[in-house]
């Protein structure tokens, strides 16, 4: 992984960035429809039927890591001129998504880093998500089912007032969206999806049907040409894949994908305590790990791992069965509680206790009791994908169309804004200097940035899945002692905490 860095990095160096221009104009054909304009300004400018837009951006996938793209285009001096089009057909996208307090939580979370709260807050996005139902938390507790393996964090380790932050999916995309639409960006939302993609005369294509002689070639060699499903097309300079881990834009550009699936389902829930939780836990069992995540007021978030076999079962039984199995994953279920020392292991690190943390003092706490199933129960299988390729001339992936991930650390959607956010500053850098937005050494210099980046934090996922997936005595040992070390040694620990809060690019040990 060194050499990959090295290399990556040196690459970064070597770029040379040729310069043309920007993708402007329209090309007439006839017959097309006006995509739904969001912008108030441009639904003036684009009454006529007969016209095909061109665009310098074209965003296929308006999730929130595709979203992200847009609000932090939309935020930036050098790139909020630009003309983007999303194209997604989620109906969520065409109005205002409104979203209430009272209303009952969704099981669909994700826990955003102080690093990917810092990118939304430069956007002017996260005003929104504070609106709704959220929770920070200052606390994270980890352990695993022997008894041995145990570590605390806390906020104060790093001198921060929290360690991230749990919210609902539909309030981060809604917040995103609220960015966008209170900002004068010029961005036309296509509730519609990608059917074919041409890029250029010189570059790998699919086969054009019906094409009409009245499209312009030139727009045609230095624009990517993308056909909806409503048979009309758009033109672009860039187009960014952000539609998820079965992206269609990675099939149609050919990039080629490493990975797996696990022999593993998630499922998901929300679930009430009597008090409100402010800490993040996560258990690691024979199955997989269980987390149970704050999400506000006094509601939580279970993420819960284990074979196909089991998730079905626990998706189909009675809530009161369900309940009982999930405060014996939390507590005693499995094996006892740790203890607050591995035969000696504190003392062992004793001589870092002139530079102790916060946490290394506290001891271990049982979770709060789960009282009560606020949502329904979601069963998802997990698997690993790796992009061997990030861009190429025209095209660019982005989050889960690059990369999907294990949800242990729930570190998947930071990975994907942290992509976001990286293409954002590349394509103000690329414009700055001149240069085409499409041409693939400018794309490449992203891809340098972020893929050593997400294939650091892939590896030490998957170490973690592959560590403990291994019941054996002796191995169990050095896996707990390897926890109280990361407990124990403040150096480490605050190394580990900066690190999964997106605030250091990779770990001391690369």
């Amino acid at each position: 992984m060194n050499r990959l860095v090295k290399r990556s990095v040196s690459n970064f160096f070597a770029l040379k960035l040729p310069s043309k221009s920007l993708c402007t104009g329209v090309v007439k054909v006839p017959g097309s429809n006006v995509a739904e304009i969001l912008n108030e300004n441009e639904k003036k400018e684009n009454t006529t039927s007969n016209s095909i837009q061109q665009y310098d951006i074209a965003i296929v996938g308006g999730g929130m890591v595709g979203m992200a793209l847009a609000s932090f285009l939309a935020s930036m001096p050098m790139t909020k001129q630009l003309s983007v089009a999303i194209i997604d057909s989620n109906p969520a996208l065409s109005g205002s998504m409104s979203i209430k307090k009272e209303d009952p939580p969704d099981p669909r979370v994700s826990t955003v880093t102080p690093a990917t709260i810092s990118f939304m807050k430069d956007a002017g996005a996260w005003k929104y998500v504070e609106q709704n139902r959220h929770a920070y938390f200052d606390k994270m507790q980890v352990w695993d089912y022997t008894g041995l393996g145990y570590a605390r964090y806390n906020a104060r380790d790093v001198n921060k007032d929290f360690l991230g932050c749990v919210a609902e999916n539909k309030v981060l995309h809604s917040a995103l969206l609220s960015c966008i639409q209170d900002s004068d960006f010029k961005r036309t939302i296509y509730p519609l999806r990608l059917n074919s993609m041409t890029l250029n005369r010189s570059s790998m294509s699919v086969v054009e049907e019906n094409m009409s002689s009245r499209e312009s070639s030139s727009a045609q060699g230095q624009c990517a040409r993308l056909q909806l499903s409503d048979g009309n097309s758009i033109y672009a300079k860039l187009v960014v894949g952000a539609d998820g881990g079965k992206s269609r834009v990675r099939e149609l550009a050919g990039f080629k994908t490493t990975g797996w699936n696990y022999s593993q389902n998630a499922i998901i829930c929300t679930v009430e305590h009597p008090s409100e939780n402010r800490c993040a836990w996560q258990r690691f069992l024979p199955t997989g790990p269980i987390a149970l995540l704050p999400i506000g007021d006094k509601f939580s978030n279970i993420v819960w791992t284990m074979s196909p076999t089991e998730s079905n079962q626990r998706k189909s039984i009675t809530e009161e069965e369900f309940l009982k199995d999930v405060n014996s994953a939390l507590d005693y279920g499995y094996g006892p509680h740790p203890t607050s020392s591995l035969s000696g292991t504190r003392d062992l690190f004793s001589w870092f206790q002139m530079d102790s943390t916060v946490s290394a003092n506290e001891s271990f706490e049982v979770p709060p009791k789960i009282t009560k199933l606020a949502s329904e129960r979601m069963v998802f299988p997990l698997s690993l994908r790796h992009a061997n390729s990030y861009a190429s001339k025209r095209v660019v992936l982005i989050g889960d169309a690059a990369h999907t991930v294990h949800p242990l650390a729930g570190q998947g959607v930071n990975l994907g804004f942290g992509d976001a956010y990286s293409l954002s500053r590349i394509i103000a850098e690329g414009i700055a200097l001149g240069t085409d937005i499409g041409e693939v050494n400018l794309l490449k210099k992203y891809e340098a940035e972020r893929k050593p980046a997400n294939i650091s934090m892939m590896a030490i996922l998957e170490s973690f899945q592959k560590a403990y997936s291994v019941d054996f005595g002796p191995f169990n040992i050095l896996r707990a002692a390897a926890f109280h070390g990361a407990n124990y040694i403040p150096p480490l620990k605050r190394t580990i905490i900066s690190y999964a809060s997106g605030e250091q690019n990779f770990p001391v040990f690369l």
